[in-house]
């Protein structure tokens, strides 16, 4: 979405990222981006919180509206429910290890199959 936002924006179309990943988005020097501490898959709030959801746009809205320069981060002032999610992000350890080391061999096979059927592009990632 970085880069896409780039384009765009060299076309003169006004973008704004929305998300959680502070610093993949700026090292791809997006043009505007509001920043929430959530769990990726969440840029715009806690599910069914209608209220945290429409303050967000508006901020969105406002940051488009005043951003003054390139490169404008800003970040919300909400948080996550709680700070559970936090701990299972990313973990890799003995509980998991052997779980994932078995999906990427899965993942790499699959891919192997896709290519040797002809396929131009991998089949997408799940956990089927």
């Amino acid at each position: 979405m970085s880069l896409l936002a780039r384009h765009l924006e060299s076309n003169g179309i006004i973008t704004l990222i929305i998300g959680s990943a502070i610093d993949i988005v700026e090292r791809c020097s997006v043009p505007r981006y509001l920043h929430n501490d959530f769990p990726l898959g969440n840029p715009c709030g806690v599910p069914y919180d209608e209220a945290m959801q429409l303050e967000i746009m508006q901020q969105g809205l406002t940051l488009i509206e005043k951003a003054e320069q390139a490169r404008t981060t800003q970040r919300t002032s909400y948080s996550w429910k709680d700070d559970a999610w936090r701990k299972d992000y990313a973990l890799i350890d003995d509980s998991n290890r052997e779980e994932l080391r078995q999906r990427g061999e899965n993942r790499r096979q699959q891919q192997i199959d896709d290519k040797a059927a002809g396929k131009s592009r991998a089949a997408m990632i799940s956990d089927a």
